[in-house]
């Protein structure tokens, strides 16, 4: 792929050439596929993560948006992933750095605000857990944190979604406060989401408060001390999956 732009239909036919029946299988049954199930419908071409990231490398900043746009759009699972991480080279081609000019600044924050309002827009093709969670906090989170005065209106917009992905969007993408020690946007959606009823959510949201407590443990359970006999089982489970035996013990006796 040695060229100035790769199309959707070279991206695509290059992932399908690697169709592994075998593996599409195990796949289908991984990630819920069948009838009533989160993922229903949901089809695969049999693909490692590695094999679609290696595709990505090859293809990385030559797929414009449009074509993206195509990618995100497709039926298989894997091609869709290829868009998402495309997206996340995209953006951290437009994370700022120390030597930029001033006009380059303003050009890459520019970029960076096309790149989460595309995401934004395609936000319910990543209809899967792994989507989600290897997208959302590489291109929506660096675009909240660094170009928006106040990052929760979006966030609590995807948190009161209807949709299943947009509102695990809404907490995973608080991964990337957390990285950068702040914890506010966490617990703020948290609390929204609180009484949601889908162990994928009671699970992302138990994964962003054990983030937070490997941080900071004394703001992990100054929270679960208001809050953990609020939270469901799975998520406070999840939240204290670090502590030692002996507390969390005590922490699931409390619940």
């Amino acid at each position: 792929m040695e060229k100035e732009k790769v199309t959707a239909a070279e991206v695509s036919g290059l992932l399908e050439e690697m169709r592994d029946e075998a593996q599409r299988a195990v796949l289908m049954r991984f990630f819920k596929t069948g009838a009533g199930q989160y993922g229903e419908g949901d089809q695969f071409l049999g693909l490692k993560v590695p094999q679609t990231r290696a595709i990505v490398r090859e293809a990385k900043l030559l797929v414009p948006l449009d074509e993206i746009a195509v990618l995100v759009s497709s039926p298989w699972h894997e091609v869709r992933l290829a868009g998402f991480l495309l997206l996340v080279e995209e953006m951290k081609a437009a994370l700022p750095k120390r030597k930029d000019s001033a006009e380059a600044a303003d050009a890459k924050a520019t970029r960076r605000k096309e790149i989460a309002d595309f995401y934004l827009k395609w936000a319910r093709q990543a209809n899967n857990w792994d989507l989600v969670d290897l997208s959302c906090e590489y291109v929506l989170g660096p675009h909240l944190l660094l170009d928006c005065a106040d990052c929760m209106p979006t966030l609590l917009a995807l948190a009161r979604s209807e949709n299943l992905w947009e509102q695990r969007i809404a907490i995973v993408s608080t991964f990337h406060f957390i990285r950068n020690g702040i914890f506010g946007p966490t617990f703020a959606i948290v609390d929204l989401l609180m009484g949601h009823g889908h162990d994928l959510i009671h699970k992302a949201m138990g994964w962003m408060l054990r983030e937070v407590g490997k941080r900071d443990k004394a703001f992990l359970v100054d929270y679960l001390e208001r809050n953990a006999d609020r939270l469901p089982r799975t998520t406070l489970r999840y939240a204290i999956e670090k502590f030692p035996e002996p507390e969390r013990k005590a922490w699931l006796a409390r619940r």
